[in-house]
């Protein structure tokens, strides 16, 4: 049997599982959350959000929990608190109502939905899934150079021996 999901309280980050990357938006109460879009995006729009990695403008909007995850799963996580003391979430929330409407500078690596709700949480603008994704592509980098060096080094052990 599968533990209860927590209901969202005031102030709590939400994770939203999109196809291919993680949506994130703050709870504000009353079945609202307030998060970063493309400008074009209109609530609901669940797969066209993707379309915010390719925009360099977001606007900070308010919009019911239910319309922003769409059909996709979400769950509370407010994965730095063992880390970062949150603020109080009556200053989270005001200070992401405070934001409703005005459209900001958004860049994938640094200033993304992740840095947004974090930035309001803890005061510290983080995005664990850039995190991830740079270090999976340094593996692989690494990966792919090692495998290089191997096939020359098979290339020039073939042609000593011919």
């Amino acid at each position: 049997m599968r533990a209860p999901t927590p209901e969202p309280q005031p102030g709590d980050l939400i994770e939203i599982f999109r196809p291919f990357y993680r949506h994130w938006a703050i709870y504000v109460g009353d079945g609202y959350v307030i998060h970063l879009a493309p400008p074009s995006e209109i609530a609901g729009a669940g797969m066209a959000s993707v379309m915010s990695a390719l925009a360099d403008k977001a606007v900070v909007k308010k919009d019911r929990l239910c319309d922003v995850a769409g059909r996709d799963r979400y769950q509370v996580n407010n994965k730095h608190d063992g880390k970062y003391a949150p603020l109080p979430p009556n200053k989270i929330v005001q200070r992401a109502e405070e934001l409703v409407g005005q459209e900001v500078l958004y860049k994938l690596t640094s200033e993304n939905c992740e840095h947004f709700v974090n930035e309001l949480r803890y005061g510290v603008p983080r995005s664990d899934q850039v995190r991830d994704a740079i270090m999976v592509a340094g593996i692989a980098g690494v990966g792919l150079a090692a495998m290089g060096l191997i096939g020359i080094m098979f290339s020039r052990n073939k042609k000593q021996k011919q």
